[in-house]
């Protein structure tokens, strides 16, 4: 496969650095090409922030949960003397509010999805001279001066194109593409991951909807596209796998490969239809390596300043029941609790424990 890891800009603290040259490298990957950050290390207890954005789909309260999480591990709450969560919406204006006000009142690290990519420099500055550290994860920003935590947006595309390629043998005549929201960074990334393996493909017809990474639009605009087109080889779905998949069987259309979320539901149709491919995610643990990293940072430790995680995948002949999907969880549940290069992965039991409220 090619790479199609993402370069980062380099600026900050030193010049390019090898994969072991930081610290934690099986955790902390560090994208191609970007630099390292280091901060003066501070004494522990620690006064940690999640400003989150908007909170009204799962994957956002999972993150809530996962943040909560980690905070309650006895490692982690021994080095924590208070740790504060708010959600405020989708206004970049209040994030930032929320985050000033986080510095003004001393806290030592905030961690936060962005609302805005690119409104959050004069609040780097702030932080900064506050001796803040900030960790943005998931939406990142349009800088290079603080660490970010994400996964390669364009190999977890890539990762799904090419694992129901090669189940076709490399050959397909017309593949569905299913793909997020329109005019977002992650939607373009993962599009241009699935393409940079698709376009490869002789004689390939590839027919893209737009699914807005929700289960009902997918269903409709897949059941569109079989009705226009008939039969695909393959799918490859973005997020809302569960209402390609619904859509699909709906119809009476053959098995065939899909890569697809990670949606706990969306695992429990691979398995029931005996659906081959792979089911590949972002993870909204991520939330909590965020809080890892943030961690790191006070303690004086040097860290890539682009961090892609790895990718949570599941091949669908390597299902398993309670271990990587739960047939008595909800469907929404998303089955990313963790990474294991990092620390154990959260148990359902832990997440769904915690409260998506503002603490």
């Amino acid at each position: 496969m090619k790479n199609l890891l993402l370069s980062s800009a380099i600026a900050i603290a030193s010049t390019s650095v090898a994969y072991a040259d930081t610290y934690r490298p099986e955790c902390f990957a560090s994208a191609p090409g970007t630099s390292t950050i280091s901060y003066d290390a501070k004494e522990k207890p620690y006064r940690l922030a999640f400003v989150n954005g908007f909170a009204g789909n799962d994957w956002r309260i999972q993150a809530i949960q996962s943040a909560k999480a980690w905070a309650k591990r006895p490692e982690n709450a021994d080095m924590i003397e208070e740790f504060t969560v708010v959600s405020v919406g989708n206004d970049s204006a209040a994030q930032i509010a929320a985050i000033d006000n986080f510095i003004a009142a001393g806290y030592d690290a905030i961690t936060f999805i962005a609302v805005n990519p690119t409104a959050f420099e004069p609040v780097i500055r702030r932080a900064e001279r506050a001796g803040t550290v900030l960790v943005p994860f998931d939406n990142v920003l349009d800088t290079d001066k603080v660490v970010q935590i994400n996964e390669s947006q364009m190999a977890l595309g890539a990762l799904k194109a090419q694992t129901v390629m090669d189940i076709l043998g490399g050959e397909a005549g017309r593949v569905l593409m299913v793909n997020g929201l329109p005019g977002n960074a992650t939607d373009r990334d993962r599009r241009l991951g699935m393409m940079s393996v698709l376009e490869d493909v002789d004689g390939l017809e590839i027919v893209e909807v737009v699914g807005n990474w929700d289960t009902g639009t997918s269903q409709k605009v897949v059941a569109d596209a079989l009705a226009t087109h008939g039969e695909f080889d393959a799918v490859v779905s973005q997020h809302g796998s569960a209402g390609t998949i619904n859509a699909m069987q709906a119809a009476g259309h053959p098995i065939v490969p899909m890569g697809v979320d990670g949606e706990n539901g969306v695992r429990m149709l691979m398995e029931e239809l005996d659906i081959p491919g792979v089911s590949a995610s972002q993870a909204p643990a991520m939330s909590a390596i965020a809080l890892e990293a943030a961690v790191a940072l006070l303690q004086g430790n040097e860290l890539p300043q682009t961090v892609f995680l790895p990718i949570p995948q599941v091949n669908a002949d390597a299902l398993a029941a309670d271990v990587n999907y739960f047939p008595d969880l909800p469907k929404s549940f998303n089955t990313g609790t963790g990474f294991v290069e990092c620390f154990e992965p959260f148990s359902p039991e832990e997440l769904l424990g915690q409260s998506p409220d503002n603490t």
